[in-house]
């Protein structure tokens, strides 16, 4: 596959996200999920000389891409991480808003050697970060049974994750598991699952994507950190692309748009709640047009909130 092909990416609800994200065009914003820089360069064009963004990323690749725009946008710099570092990489500033595009891009997912997708063959990788941690061979040709199980369960919501599991580990004493063909292969051969236009193998992928990249915790541990950087006024930008990420989204705007848990007994005015967000109108989700023209926008939804004073 050529370098142009595999570094296309179609940007997911970029109008939207960007226009929702900077009220400041002075302001300090954080894209917390550089991928191509399809987001960042939209919100470059709506600041000011004054205004500065950071990018995150945890794939080489992508940082090598923003390493050509820092290179030539002097309001640009980007850190290699985990968003989950946020605090670390701002190094205790604080910003007027932080976007977060969510999921696999189209690059890693398009790429055969990045080991994500079952629909053409490759190294069993699907790290993010490919210089640091464990791969998914690594970890499917070791792991227990029970956590196997559990993982595809919990993250892939699959209900034959006991049954895969099993095959994964009665395949694995025949010969390592090495490649995304013979992985998806052992899933379909015990998979009961029809559901329509979906791969048999597409939910256990997705699971264990989603646990050699820590991506729900990682998320959840950003949402914390957002949430403590960004000045009263300054937005939060969440696009997610599957139910998981989307309920940890929305659970946490909601849990601090409504203040302080304190008994209902206890006598106290609306001030006194504790309030730290509110959310800005309902989910948003891709257009028809959008969604003809790029069939992966069609899952996302994006959900935008404020922080109060």
């Amino acid at each position: 596959m050529s370098e142009v092909k595999e570094d296309q990416h179609i940007t997911v609800l970029l109008n939207e996200a960007v226009e929702a994200l900077v009220v400041n065009p002075e302001g300090f914003y954080v894209d917390g999920t550089f991928g191509r820089g399809g987001h960042s360069r939209a919100v470059l064009d709506k600041l000011s000389e004054e205004g500065r963004l950071l990018g995150i990323d945890k794939d080489p690749r992508a940082i090598a891409v923003a390493d050509e725009l820092a290179g030539r946008e002097s309001r640009f710099n980007i850190y290699h991480g985990s968003f989950a570092d946020l605090d670390s990489a701002l190094a205790g500033q604080q910003v007027d808003g932080v976007l977060l595009d969510l999921g696999v891009s189209s690059p890693q997912l398009d790429n055969p050697e990045r080991g994500f997708s079952f629909m053409q063959d490759g190294p069993l990788d699907m790290r993010m970060n490919t210089t640091q941690g464990q791969s998914a061979a690594d970890w499917i040709n070791t792991a227990e049974e029970q956590e196997i199980s559990k993982v595809i369960w919990e993250y892939g919501e699959d209900r034959g994750s006991r049954r895969i599991a099993r095959a994964i580990v009665r395949e694995r004493e025949e010969a390592p598991i090495t490649t995304t063909k013979r992985l998806a292969n052992i899933i379909a051969g015990v998979s009961f699952s029809r559901e329509k236009h979906k791969h048999p193998a597409t939910r256990a992928f997705q699971a264990i994507r989603i646990h050699i990249n820590r991506e729900l915790d990682d998320l959840i541990e950003c949402l914390d950190k957002a949430l403590e950087i960004l000045k009263p006024g300054g937005r939060l930008v969440v696009i997610s692309f599957h139910s998981l990420e989307d309920r940890i989204a929305k659970r946490f705007i909601r849990k601090h748009a409504k203040g302080d848990e304190l008994p209902r007994w206890m006598p106290v005015t609306e001030d006194q709640l504790n309030k730290r967000m509110k959310p800005l109108g309902k989910a948003i989700k891709a257009s028809k047009e959008e969604v003809d023209s790029n069939p992966r926008s069609r899952s996302a939804v994006m959900r935008v909130a404020e922080k109060l004073n």
